[in-house]
């Protein structure tokens, strides 16, 4: 008999070849759904047809959070309840010049080596492969496993909003594996919390003068970017920052008009790319090629290590009707410049590990002005809500038309238990299916475990992962021979649950 009945596979599959397939097919079919943040309806529904074709129940809510209940089986149905938990979006970050849309186009995989990664785009390994051990644990017919609840959230990548309200009452379980972990030499026995935040900054806007005008595009371009939590260290430059900076530089030779910032894929993913357009009387416009070349060859000088490939341009541009005034443009760039990014205090209790950092992730227009958001991770609420505060004074010395507001769930952090009894039963299966032992890892990124522990309340909680990089940029990948390792460990795990 089948370990799992397959799901229906993307026809011409480049996975096909690949085992387990019973997990990488499920993840191929993940890859052909866009499901970015806020964009989940379309994979949320195909997990409701696929626990539904198995006879499983499943319910959708309003944002597209979905929980399947699945029975016990193989001797252990009178078992504790276990959540399975991971989370349906993807960060959508696309290399500079490729041409993709991630509302309506699938993710095209490419087979590199040991690693499957995307061809320009990233490719949705966080959280596709966690989902995939879920969804192929459900599938299973002869998998030894207690009553299974698997709860897939929705925009855990944007502030985690599908948690924030997700109905915690439907859940039995106060056990809990999550699997949106990246490595497989690991257990995640403890994680930060976080919180999101945005920054409304009033852009005063004004006509431009319908004659003797002119306007460049401004750009940040060539960074790496990278994951807010698994990168922050490493001192990448900041997009959102240096379009500040130079906005700043530009101001203080000519009276230029800015419209129109944009920048940054998602509040957590360091921003790669930034932009505005700037206008004005030519021979100003004209001025200020000398300021920005010559902050280009700073930025080249500072980053050479950290984001060698970093570079400022100006490219002619349509003129805007509308723009910032001078007082509001002034405002906004020392807004970016002044919030903090980066690495604030490192762990003293855990060495080596980030205790509280910031990322300035994004800059969209609005009608009135423009809106930033930020995330800040901490091992300790107290750090976290210091950030926050600090941020907020921000707002009140920078005057009217600054605003600040938390979005989306003020995720805990979820502390490690050395007594956990799952991490005693996962340490064991480890060893018998690695034949080594497990690391035990306690990290400094934030991922749901803190909310399920103070909400359900669940009272034992690990992560298991495969072995991932580059998450949330373009270069992401997975090592498709770790999810071969990770397999048997994970259906060896359950086992003795």
């Amino acid at each position: 008999m089948p370990d799992v009945i397959s799901p229906q596979k993307v026809s011409g599959g480049v996975l096909g070849h690949l085992e387990p397939q019973e997990v990488l097919g499920i993840f191929e079919t993940l890859a052909s759904i866009p499901r970015g943040s806020g964009n989940e309806i379309g994979v949320a529904k195909w997990v409701v047809q696929f626990a539904t074709d198995l006879g499983l129940e499943a319910i959708r809510d309003d944002l597209n959070c979905v929980l399947v209940r699945k029975p016990g089986q193989c001797g252990l149905e009178n078992s504790e309840p276990l959540i399975l938990h991971g989370h349906l979006d993807m960060v959508c970050e696309k290399a500079e010049g490729v041409e993709f849309d991630f509302v309506n186009d699938p993710i095209e995989l490419v087979i590199d080596g040991d690693f499957v990664t995307a061809r320009g785009t990233s490719l949705g390994a966080d959280n596709g492969i966690g989902v995939s051990y879920i969804l192929a644990m459900l599938a299973s017919t002869n998998l030894p496993h207690p009553p299974l609840e698997a709860v897939l959230t929705s925009m855990e990548e944007l502030g985690k909003g599908g948690a924030a309200q997700f109905d915690t009452s439907l859940l039995a379980g106060r056990r809990m594996i999550d699997f949106n972990w990246i490595s497989d030499t690991e257990i995640l026995a403890g994680c930060s919390g976080d919180v999101t935040f945005t920054v409304d900054v009033d852009g005063e806007f004004e006509q431009v003068p319908a004659v003797n005008s002119a306007a460049r595009l401004l750009t940040v371009r060539g960074l790496k970017g990278g994951h807010c939590e698994f990168d922050i260290q490493l001192e990448r430059a900041n997009a959102l920052q240096v379009l500040a900076r130079a906005i700043n530089a530009i101001l203080e030779v000519a009276p230029v008009r800015l419209a129109l910032p944009h920048g940054g894929a998602q509040n957590n993913a360091i921003p790669a790319d930034a932009e505005a357009v700037l206008a004005g009387k030519p021979e100003d416009l004209e001025s200020i090629e000398k300021v920005v070349a010559s902050l280009n060859d700073d930025l080249r000088r500072e980053y050479s290590v950290a984001d060698p490939d970093i570079r400022l341009e100006l490219v002619t541009a349509s003129v805007p009707s509308t723009v910032f005034s001078i007082a509001a443009a002034r405002q906004l760039a020392g807004v970016i410049l002044l919030i903090p990014h980066g690495v604030i205090r490192w762990n003293l209790l855990v060495p080596g590990r980030v205790e509280t950092s910031n990322n300035l992730g994004t800059i969209r227009a609005t009608d009135s002005g423009v809106q930033l958001m930020s995330t800040i991770t901490s091992a300790l609420t107290s750090r976290k809500h210091e950030v926050f505060n600090r941020v907020r004074a921000l707002a009140t010395v920078a005057g009217d038309g600054v605003t600040v507001a938390m979005y989306g769930l003020d995720a805990p952090e979820f502390p490690y238990r050395p007594d956990s009894a799952l991490l005693a039963v996962a340490s064991e299966a480890y060893r018998v299916v690695m034949g080594t032992e497990a690391a035990v890892e306690v990290s400094q990124c934030s991922l749901e475990l803190g909310m399920f522990s103070h909400r359900v309340p669940v009272a034992d909680i690990i992560s298991i992962g495969t072995e991932l990089h580059a998450l949330h940029s373009p270069e992401e990948k997975f090592n498709y021979k770790s999810v071969e390792r990770v397999w048997p460990f994970v259906k060896e795990v359950l086992s003795r649950l």
